[in-house]
């Protein structure tokens, strides 16, 4: 991975946001028009306050028998890790590895604290060599022993 690397290079950009007060079957049918497995959540102000995943839907919700329909999007958003679009890669790397997510919101933080994109494995998987990899599936995926 070049040392000038920023998060911005490494990034997906044009991440689509589900708003916090639309329903979890909003969210799960824009997972599925846009062929992805999580969304950022977004606030009235446009500001990420959360992350929704295609699991935690079926876990949290369709799995105690609740309807989708009737639970906000912005119910969901706990904890949520970004990084600066002007980070050094090995600091987006450092943060995947040690919050073990396997997606990293971006923000424009000098642009208005804006959401920029999105970086997941796959990204990652472009701009790191091999030895990065194996290092990075082996801190996020590593089970207690």
């Amino acid at each position: 991975m070049a040392s000038k690397l920023r998060a911005r290079d490494i990034m997906s950009g044009g991440a689509h946001c589900v708003g916090a007060h639309e329903s979890l079957m909003d969210a799960a049918k824009m997972m599925r028009d846009l062929d992805v497995g999580c969304l950022p959540i977004c606030g009235d102000n446009n500001r990420l306050m959360g992350m929704i995943t295609d699991r935690d839907i079926v876990i949290t919700c369709c799995a105690e028998g609740v309807d989708p329909m009737t639970v906000q999007a912005g119910s969901m958003g706990g904890k949520v890790h970004w990084i600066d679009a002007d980070a050094d890669a090995s600091e987006v790397l450092r943060t995947m590895e040690e919050q073990h997510i396997k997606r990293l919101p971006v923000i424009d933080v000098k642009g208005g604290h804006r959401l920029v994109g999105m970086i997941t494995e796959a990204n990652l998987a472009k701009n790191l060599s091999d030895a990065q990899i194996a290092e990075f599936v082996s801190r996020v995926y590593a089970t207690a022993g």
